[in-house]
């Protein structure tokens, strides 16, 4: 998310979709990656999912005898015994932090964090195995002993209340959010929370106006859960521990549609199931409004894999105007999402270094990379290109002609 030097043909693209941090660093609001299928872009989505999830419970969550859920990669002989390396460069009350680790599916072979005080790089710990060599502003002493060989010193740091492993982690937890686009349900819920608390909830509503959904209000109500709640085919003994004291709570969210009569005139309202009358769409960017509103408000950072599955190019085009702007973007959230969608590969849109690119190289292995590393004409068609190949990252088809036979 680190911006290039260069200089957009459209200059409120300099103005809007970047941000400064100091007088040698200015970062990206947004950016997006294209690639064929299968070319690896949820790789990416779920690479970082995992760095998050390791990062924050590999200390509690986890067993000693408990595999580490890294994944080698299975096609070259030289990786297939090589550990899997992770790491990230965030920043933390504008303090810059670098922080990774590799790791086998038994255990965690090195690890380190770094951070710039002031001017130069400084270590707080590095970790091969089970040395380590801590520094003293890193006040983690004794905690050596306590970590267990497939779980993170920082991990382990933070649960023994170290302040500087509290506020990564507090950070992680708090202002990067990992989804995907294909699996609403994961994220549903924080958008019924906040409508419930009244949290957010009058701009939730507004976005919901403003890319035309087509209701006017949402009711959410939350009631026990009963058997006649509960799917027919569900077994019994899933029904029955679903159910064991009291089952818990579960809402329903219903959309609010005006009524009308003969004359046009609306006369009163009718209340649509988002379930069961509402459309797939629909149900994503219901799903998708609670954490694109807080992200936005609180400048956090959201990553959506498969963004523009199921909903149309220009809502996709909306959500992304709403990060690229200094008006409805003024907290410097930013956006990266995995798509096919190209009708938003456009120079009035995006900065070329907003533009990423995944291709897997003859061997299988995905390269990443960003139009930013092409020479482009100021007035070129991103579109256009991408879809001739100039750029790479598509799928080459071959001649489909004889693919049925026509005396079968």
């Amino acid at each position: 998310m680190v911006s290039s030097s260069l200089v957009s043909k459209d200059r409120k693209l300099d103005e809007n979709n970047v941000f400064t941090v100091d007088d040698e660093l200015v970062l990206l609001k947004s950016a997006a990656i294209y690639g064929a299928n299968a070319s690896g872009k949820s790789n990416l989505a779920k690479a970082l999912h995992f760095m998050k999830w390791f990062m924050i419970n590999s200390s509690k969550e986890t067993q000693s005898t408990e595999k580490i859920g890294v994944e080698r990669f299975k096609l070259s002989t030289e990786t297939s015994a090589k550990p899997t390396f992770f790491e990230i460069v965030f920043l933390i009350n504008q303090k810059k932090y670098r922080y990774g680790f590799e790791a086998t599916r038994d255990e965690v072979v090195s690890e380190w964090l770094f951070y710039v005080p002031k001017l130069r790089e400084t270590k707080l710990f590095e970790r091969k195995f089970d040395s380590f060599s801590v520094s003293k502003t890193y006040k983690a002493d004794g905690l050596q002993q306590k970590t267990r060989r497939n779980a993170l010193f920082l991990s382990v740091s933070a649960q023994f209340n170290v302040e500087i492993a509290e506020s990564i982690l507090a950070w992680l937890t708090d202002k990067v959010k990992v989804v995907s686009g294909l699996n609403d349900r994961g994220y549903r819920g924080y958008t019924v929370s906040c409508l419930m608390g009244n949290k957010n909830k009058d701009e939730i509503l507004q976005l919901f106006k403003k890319l035309d959904l087509g209701f006017s209000d949402v009711k959410v109500e939350e009631s026990e859960i009963t058997a006649d709640l509960l799917p027919s085919d569900l077994p019994d003994e899933i029904k029955s521990f679903i159910l064991k004291d009291g089952g818990g709570k579960v809402a329903s969210v219903q959309t609010m549609h005006r009524r009308f009569d003969e004359k046009g005139n609306s006369i009163s309202t009718e209340l649509f199931d988002l379930d069961d009358q509402e459309s797939e769409g629909t149900q994503k960017v219901f799903a998708l409004a609670g954490p694109l509103v807080v992200t936005l408000k609180e400048g956090k950072t959201l990553i959506i894999d498969e963004f523009d599955a199921r909903i149309h190019p220009l809502i996709s085009r909306a959500i992304v105007e709403l990060f690229n702007s200094n008006e409805t973007n003024p907290n410097n959230a930013q956006l990266i999402f995995m798509t096919h969608d190209t009708n938003l590969l456009s120079n009035r849109l995006f900065r070329r270094d907003q533009i990423w690119f995944t291709e897997k190289n003859r061997y299988g292995a995905t390269d990443l990379y960003s139009l930013a590393e092409y020479k482009v004409r100021n007035d070129a068609s991103f579109e256009s290109d991408y879809i001739k190949g100039k750029y790479g990252a598509i799928p080459y088809i071959g001649n489909l002609n004889n693919l049925i036979d026509a005396h079968a």
